[in-house]
């Protein structure tokens, strides 16, 4: 049984009559835990007030489907308060690191302890406020690390496939150079004639032309490629198939090949079709260098939205388009949006640049349109809109999901209070877009809900106040 001299030891029960401890010991009651077993698990609903005699408890939370120790609690001690005073689930897990003795005091003969012990409440109170701030300082920088995981997985997926194209193309350039080089001192060394070698490199140039503005259509392609591979059959050249698709890539038509290789058909030896090879290999070398470009553009296109996203190299407070912006997070969100959600933009050009610390409100736009991929579960419409309003200017993120049920609808902004199952969502979301557009930018953030339409109006400034 729990003794007096064991609550004497927790300055909380100090200030208590001799009466008051006897009651306490005899609701209690006993809890053996040995090493690694659970007291209370982050989600349940809320039991007791715990009090830790002997041994450590470790204290942990889930984050993305992970436990992570967050600190620990050694006797002599105390937990349990906060679902008790906040009637909501337990916002953590509490696991024996050794053998422990915990005694249970119902909920409520808890609420009635302290609401007869101002002194007890008051220490109680400063308690909870310490472990509400840690377990914010801790939740806030997963919530970072997390959106910057996010944030990274989708660059790199995004990065993947202009890297590999790079790669590919310079991996297959090379050779195909030296081959060239090899058909052009094989060429030269026939004492050409100038004209004829004329005619072959306008071809050339006329299908780099062709390649490089791409001019053919893709429908058109596919013919030019049955008439090539055919003609390039019946003149009996070797593996004709590799040769067709460049070919038709660089406009080269039956009747241009013809007048080219007429020269050359009573050939018996490799010239009787080597400049066909070189042509279309040509061809292959310009579409590989394109190709690289293509990737190239598209890794730099990456890199700067990311440097424009985080405002690099930029002081806190800017002067910025919102649209600027939220195009950068919807390129960094673009790996999850293609999969099935269709971006509809109602932008008004007309509006102002503003004064605003770029990265937050950044994270405002990745909060909000997190929150709406995720409502939509990876399909549906997704649409941005801006406009003026008097002396402000709003961002209508609007997404047709679900909805949120009215019953929770007066609680979305607060702390820890999130609709997502046990280590899916922080509950900060929300709170944090608040804080940066509320207390940083002496704006406002609402919204409208219903099933099929949610939407969130973010109303900025336009000049500092």
């Amino acid at each position: 049984m729990l003794c007096v001299d064991d609550l004497l030891q927790l300055e909380i029960f100090q200030k208590l009559p001799h009466s008051r401890l006897e009651w306490i010991c005899e609701r209690s009651t006993l809890v053996s835990l040995a090493a690694g077993d659970t007291l209370v698990r982050e989600g349940d609903p809320p039991r007791g007030f715990f009090i830790l005699v002997e041994g450590k408890l470790g204290v942990f939370r889930l984050s993305e489907g992970v436990e992570m120790p967050i600190g620990r609690q050694e006797a002599p001690g105390f937990v349990g308060e906060v679902p008790i005073l906040t009637d909501e689930p337990v916002m953590i897990t509490l696991r024996a690191l050794s053998d422990c003795r915990v005694y249970e005091l119902p909920g409520a003969d808890f609420l009635a302890l302290i609401h007869e012990c101002r002194e007890v409440e008051r220490l109680i109170f400063r308690a909870v406020q310490q472990r509400l701030r840690g377990l914010e300082s801790f939740v806030r920088n997963r919530e970072k690390m997390a959106a910057l995981g996010t944030l990274a997985a989708g660059l790199a997926h995004e990065l993947n496939n202009p890297a590999a194209a790079l790669v590919r193309a310079l991996n297959h350039v090379t050779p195909a150079i030296i081959e060239l080089q090899r058909m052009n001192l094989v060429y030269g060394q026939r004492n050409p004639d100038p004209a004829h070698t004329a005619c072959w490199i306008q071809a050339r140039d006329a299908g780099y032309d062709a390649i490089i503005h791409k001019r053919i259509d893709p429908l058109s392609l596919s013919d030019a490629e049955e008439k090539l591979l055919d003609w390039l059959s019946d003149y009996g050249v070797k593996d004709p198939w590799k040769l067709a698709g460049p070919l038709a890539l660089g406009g080269t038509t039956p009747e241009t090949l013809a007048s080219l290789i007429a020269p050359w058909r009573g050939e018996t030896g490799e010239l009787r079709e080597m400049g066909i090879h070189w042509l279309a290999l040509s061809f292959d070398v310009m579409e590989m260098i394109q190709s690289g470009l293509r990737g190239s553009q598209r890794i730099f296109d990456l890199v700067q939205a990311m440097k424009s996203y985080s405002h690099m190299d930029r002081g806190a407070l800017q002067i910025l388009d919102v649209h600027e912006g939220l195009e950068d997070t919807l390129r960094l969100f673009s790996f999850r949006l293609k999969q099935g959600i269709e971006v509809v933009r109602h932008y008004d050009r007309s509006l102002p640049e503003i004064p605003a610390y770029g990265s937050e409100l950044n994270q405002v736009w990745t909060n909000l349109l997190d929150n709406a991929v995720d409502a939509m579960n990876g399909r549906g419409r997704l649409e941005l809109t801006t406009g003026r309003k008097g002396e402000h200017l709003y961002v209508q993120i609007a997404d047709d999901g679900p909805g949120i049920p009215e019953q929770i609808q007066s609680r979305v902004f607060e702390p820890f209070y999130t609709t997502k199952s046990v280590g899916k969502g922080s509950g900060l979301g929300l709170d944090v877009a608040r804080r940066i557009v509320e207390n940083r930018h002496q704006g406002s953030i609402t919204f409208d809900s219903r099933p099929g339409r949610t939407v969130f109006t973010v109303c900025l400034p336009l000049v500092a106040v």
